[in-house]
């Protein structure tokens, strides 16, 4: 996954264009639009048109590939609860991964979601309504990792770390999916595991540095400063630039004012930019 990140990466970086600006903004509007004619609509016909289905794919409903993510979770006033944490996290990513890289991610795990399906409808061919429930889900898990010291009121009272509101998650996932595995639901049961797939992509390695530290109890490294000073000014004798980030490539040359700073966590030495230094994937080897 890190070497897959880092593509994405460079290629955010040469396409700074890329990307859909305020992604999660659009997503919002469009759940509360629908969600507003919904209530209005009693037959349930405008959720069933919108809502991804592979039958109606092959029927030649071609705007389910996009409109599922405009269908709502709630039906009720706890939606706008529901759409304000949605747009805080996605903003939030996309300020700390950018246009490009966040937009990635969110098409991602549409991708995901509608090749599983898919993959459900031709090899057993049950029909399945599909929204994004599991991808808003993996945008959250995704911020937890990010940020797994933040704080949310419950209930807007208790302050609870936004690290073990993850876990419970993660915890009634696994009996969700386990429960439908018992019912005899088949493949479909595990479209909430493969629509994590995105995240694993984007938060795997960052995930598994936790888990490692964790059991590890690792200390900070122990670095010898006297080697380190003398085998970094040999590198800049041989080099243009003192500092280049490892991520977006930019030197202290290219962009004089922009500061740099090394990362604690990866092994050896490795410079990042102020933008990539909190987000990047951690070197093991």
């Amino acid at each position: 996954m890190n070497k897959l990140m880092k593509k994405i990466d460079m290629f955010c970086y040469k396409h700074p264009r890329f990307g859909i600006p305020n992604l999660m903004l659009i997503i919002v509007f469009g759940n509360l639009a629908v969600w507003f004619i919904s209530i209005m609509d009693t037959t349930n016909t405008l959720m069933s048109m919108l809502a991804f289905s592979p039958g109606g794919l092959f029927r030649g409903e071609v705007w389910r590939l996009v409109t599922f993510v405009f269908v709502p979770e709630q039906r009720s006033f706890w939606l706008i609860l529901i759409l304000y944490l949605y747009y805080w996290i996605g903003s939030s990513l996309e300020r700390e991964w950018g246009n490009g890289r966040f937009t990635i991610f969110y098409l991602c795990g549409m991708l995901v979601n509608v090749l599983f399906s898919i993959a459900v409808y031709l090899i057993s061919g049950a029909d399945n309504y599909i929204t994004a429930t599991m991808l808003n889900l993996s945008m959250f898990f995704a911020f937890a990792t990010l940020y797994p010291d933040m704080s949310l009121l419950l209930f807007f009272i208790i302050p609870v770390k936004i690290k073990y509101l993850a876990i419970l998650n993660a915890f009634f996932f696994v009996v969700t999916m386990l429960r439908s595995l018992i019912a005899g639901l088949g493949l479909i049961s595990l479209l909430p595991l493969i629509c994590m797939l995105n995240y694993f992509i984007f938060c795997g390695d960052l995930l598994m540095s936790y888990v490692r530290n964790y059991f590890r109890r690792a200390r900070p490294q122990t670095i010898n400063f006297k080697k380190t000073a003398a085998k970094m000014k040999r590198d800049e004798e041989k080099k243009p630039y003192r500092h280049k980030c490892d991520v977006c490539g930019k030197t202290d040359v290219d962009y004089p004012d922009l500061e740099f700073r090394y990362c604690s966590l990866c092994k050896g030495y490795h410079c990042f930019c102020i933008d990539h230094i909190n987000s990047h994937i951690h070197f093991n080897e």
